[in-house]
């Protein structure tokens, strides 16, 4: 059962880098232009614009490894860190993701966050999926 979540959990997190990839590569979806995108995507106030093209490529490329850091966990993958710096990054992304989940739901990270649509889609959508994606991660490091 756990290496269905592996999987689970790693196709779930391809899909969100290749997101990422498609934006930084001047994607529009599921927007109709770059102000449309950025409120819809990253919410931040004020935001007129997506981040560059770096920053999201980055952003897509550490997404995707944390998808493959699930598969090394469960031997599908060879792992490429030793056992107890792969234990350590799936504790790390365990917190990362509940947090991130968390926050959708605080009052500080709406008021920090204050751009519609995102703010609607967050609470309903990304927060959700944070928090099931990090309670993914907390079985598989505890598997």
């Amino acid at each position: 059962m756990t290496h269905v979540l592996a999987w689970l959990v790693f196709i779930v997190l391809t899909i969100v880098a290749a997101l990422h990839l498609y934006w930084g590569f001047g994607g529009l979806w599921p927007a109709r232009d770059q102000l449309s995108l950025a409120r819809t995507v990253v919410g931040s106030k004020g935001i007129a614009r997506m981040p560059s093209r770096g920053v999201t490529v980055v952003v897509a490329v550490l997404i995707f490894s944390a998808g493959a850091l699930a598969l090394m966990r469960m031997s599908i993958i060879p792992a490429l860190l030793p056992a107890g710096l792969l234990r350590f990054g799936m504790l790390v992304l365990t917190v990362i993701f509940l947090a991130r989940g968390s926050l959708s739901f605080t009052a500080f990270f709406r008021n920090r966050q204050a751009e519609e649509p995102f703010l609607t889609l967050d609470r309903r959508y990304y927060g959700p999926l944070c928090l099931v994606i990090g309670a993914g991660f907390a079985v598989l490091l505890f598997a």
